[in-house]
């Protein structure tokens, strides 16, 4: 019997695509050529399955050029680039890679808290430009960690792991918002509470965004949201671009509504709004939190488990939709 078909859209580990090999006919991008859609299309004609990176988009068009697609394992915890109401009904199984990435992408947040807010970045700048002559008492001075109010929207894992970084390691008072509120015991383990979005976004010093990007929470923060924040407060996203409306984010850093915000994700990215690049209170990475070797090459490897598990009908480990039995391809 012949192998399944397999296409591994981005450059991922060599070993991990030899480890597919052993049961799959695998066509890989070792060059990481950035297919167009159509491109995508065509390869996937002839494809039973596909491992994506998050950047390939999975829609009603491309389903129905890809007649024997059968599932599309994401190597990524979010999944926005999946149509999963397409995906569901054509019969199309999708899946993520949650957990393996919780902590440290956590643990970026918490840097990419602490750059923004001690201005690492600008002070940086700064140095590397010949401009340090001499020490003043004023000189980039941030607002403080230790001590202050963090506020997280979006309670889920990487949430929880945030909160418990800001209690127990620094002290902090965290409140957080959520679509449903947190049970007593999770509450009680990250010292957090629960407070309305606009009381959050008026009351904490630092305000973290860590909610899954949705038609939903699409601008989540937006000129409106942001005028609700002290004009000494920061602002964190490593959830999605397109969670905060980075035009009018852009707008309040050069007019000093906040103090600063740090992004690790962009509307449209990899491209960036030419105002955050002009601004110098933000701090800018290219989507990079969950950007350590162990835990990309655990993504990669729960994206391949997925792959084998359904092609060897134990079904998929992480899967993020539920088609009908009768619906599979």
């Amino acid at each position: 019997m012949s192998k399944p078909r397999i296409l591994v859209a981005r450059a991922i580990f060599p070993d991990i695509v030899d480890r597919l090999r052993e049961h799959f006919d695998v066509e890989a991008n070792p060059d990481d050529v950035i297919w167009t859609p159509a491109e995508l299309a065509a390869r996937l004609a002839d494809k039973d399955g596909v491992l994506t990176t998050g950047s390939q988009r999975i829609d009603a068009a491309l389903l129905a050029a890809a007649p024997r697609l059968k599932i599309c394992a994401n190597m990524a915890v979010g999944y926005n680039n999946f149509d999963v109401d397409a995906m569901t009904a054509a019969g199309v199984q999708g899946t993520n890679t949650p957990d393996v990435l919780t902590e440290t992408t956590a643990d970026f947040g918490f840097a990419l808290l602490m750059a923004t807010a001690r201005r690492m970045a600008e002070s940086e700048h700064f140095l590397r430009a010949g401009q340090w002559t001499k020490w003043s008492y004023d000189m980039f001075a941030g607002s403080d960690i230790h001590g202050s109010t963090l506020g997280i929207i979006g309670m889920g894992r990487i949430g929880q792991g945030i909160a418990k970084r800001g209690a127990h390691g620094f002290g902090m008072k965290v409140i957080y918002h959520n679509r449903s509120r947190l049970s007593t015991a999770l509450e009680a383990e990250c010292k957090a509470t629960y407070v309305g979005k606009d009381e959050l976004l008026r009351t904490a010093d630092h305000v973290m965004l860590v909610v899954p990007y949705t038609a939903a929470s699409h601008h989540t923060i937006g000129a409106a949201e942001l005028g609700l924040m002290k004009p000494t407060a920061t602002l964190i996203n490593i959830a999605r671009g397109g969670i905060v409306d980075d035009a009018a984010l852009a707008v309040a850093l050069r007019e000093r509504r906040i103090a600063a915000a740090g992004l690790d994700v962009f509307e449209g990215e990899p491209s960036v709004h030419p105002d955050l690049l002009t601004v110098p209170n933000v701090v800018l990475t290219p989507h990079i939190a969950s950007a350590t070797v162990p835990t990309r090459r655990a993504m990669a490897n729960l994206a391949a488990d997925n792959l084998i598990a359904f092609f060897g009908g134990r079904g998929p480990l992480t899967p993020v939709n539920q088609p009908q039995a009768g619906l599979l391809r």
